[in-house]
């Protein structure tokens, strides 16, 4: 036992050495989401386990959600270890929720033909909105002010909280607050000599090799104390994702996940119709609760998701129902509206593909409606095939005989048994089957009351 602690141990220690005295780069690249957070937050504390000298956050980011960009710039606060936001490489972007992040950063960089900022909150950039007022232009009616819709006041109360955030990291940082609010309220970007001009970011560099360079001998705050880099000769370790990352990021795509949570119905549906098949009741299980996983930690619109459910009930009643098609159309069209608004956060990367949506309503109407409903035909049909078959169907006695003899049926000739004496040419019931031997009863002593 004690050697296996030892193991342990030493293995730990080997990790936590390969990241001491040097410079560890965490890569943020695609949508900021729960998998993104959760690969930054486990790389910062590896690192400062480890006492690494200093994180290089290289960003290449279209924005993501906001609970998981938050989630991100805490950890990056509370950091023991200087955080170097690095917008690269050339061509990259540290838009909407990479702006924030860059800002939250002890030194913020980029690389050249690099952009940041358009920083407005996408959930408000929804169909028929209109671009929000700067602070300082006042609405011009002739009629006078009103008062606010509900949806415009909505609006500007989430703009009025994101300028606030990011320009309190700017004041934090001591990077420019005004043109910070800007990138909020009238998504202006800049490119990356641009930021440095306007005090934005700290640096312009075109490699990591450079930015290295250009960090050298440099004072940065660190919670409150301030600190002087030493990055010559130290080696940069990079820190990729892991298995555990990639599966939390293949687990949160919302077409991923909508697609686990269809399965997952269908699949207890299929258990539920066909009782001890098992395999679709366990791999619906699995995939359902996969979903339900998936849809904790991502943006869900509940009243999407009540659409989509009950649009596979009314596709489903449509086959036990005759209603002429009406349970069945109106079952696709709650099944597609659901799935539109299941996800509807206008974020990039966190939206459902049309295609796959349509694909699956027309699918799912096939399924439910049409292979279903023949299924239930085909079990209300009488047996035509097998000994369910010739139950209680008519023979003809081909002789006479006292209990056993020989009877025609189907134009077969069949051995008989019966309990009463039979005369030729009688008809006679079927009553059971046993082997290639029929069981049958007089009709005559069916009509005896």
């Amino acid at each position: 036992m004690k050697f296996i602690w030892f193991t342990v141990a030493a293995i730990i220690l080997t990790a936590n050495a390969a990241y001491a005295n040097r410079i560890v780069q965490l890569d943020l690249e695609g949508p900021v989401s729960p998998a993104t957070a959760d690969y930054i937050e486990r790389g910062l504390d590896r690192a400062i386990d480890a006492s690494a000298s200093l994180i290089i956050l290289s960003i290449d980011t279209p924005g993501g959600l906001d609970a998981s960009m938050r989630q991100i710039i805490k950890r990056m606060i509370a950091s023991p270890i200087p955080i170097v936001a690095y917008v690269a490489p050339s061509g990259a972007r540290a838009a909407s929720a990479g702006t924030y992040i860059t800002y939250a950063a002890h030194v913020a960089a980029m690389a050249p033909a690099t952009s940041i900022g358009a920083a407005t909150p996408v959930q408000l950039a929804g169909p028929g909105s209109s671009p929000l007022p700067s602070k300082d232009k006042k609405p011009s009616d002739d009629q006078g002010e009103t008062a606010p819709s509900t949806g415009n006041a909505m609006q500007h109360k989430m703009v009025n909280d994101a300028v606030a955030y990011i320009k309190g990291l700017a004041k934090l940082r001591g990077r420019n607050a005004e043109w910070a609010e800007k990138a909020v309220r009238e998504a202006a970007t800049l490119t990356a000599e641009e930021a440095l001009q306007q005090n934005v970011i700290d640096l312009v560099a075109g490699d990591v090799g450079d930015l290295l360079r250009q960090l050298e001998d440099r004072k940065v705050v660190v919670l409150g104390r301030e600190i002087t880099l030493q990055t010559s000769g130290l080696p940069l370790k990079k820190y990729e994702p892991d298995w555990r990352t990639r599966i939390l990021t293949l687990l949160t795509d919302p077409n991923i996940a909508y697609i686990l949570m269809l399965l997952g119905i269908y699949g207890l549906i299929f258990e539920f119709s066909n009782p001890g098949a098992i395999v679709p009741g366990v791999l619906g299980s699995i995939c359902l609760l996969l979903a339900l996983f998936a849809f904790q930690v991502l943006p869900i619109n509940y009243a999407g998701l009540a659409l989509i459910v009950l649009g596979v009930a009314l596709m489903t009643a449509e086959a036990f129902v005759p209603s002429f098609g009406i349970l069945g159309i109106g079952g696709v069209a709650a099944f597609t509206l659901g799935s539109i608004m299941l996800i509807d956060t206008g974020v990039p990367g966190f939206s459902i593909h049309l295609e796959l949506i349509l694909g699956f309503a027309i699918t799912s109407a096939l399924l439910f409606v049409l292979g279903l409903g023949m299924v239930l035909k085909a079990r209300r049909r009488p047996a035509a095939t097998g000994s369910e078959e010739v139950l209680h169907k008519i023979a003809v006695a081909l002789e006479d005989f006292d209990r056993e003899g020989w009877v025609r049926l189907h134009s077969e000739r069949w051995h008989a048994i019966s309990e009463k004496p039979v005369r030729r040419g009688e008809q006679l019931k079927v009553s059971r089957l046993d082997g290639l031997t029929l069981f049958v009863t007089p009709l005559r002593e069916e009509d005896v009351p």
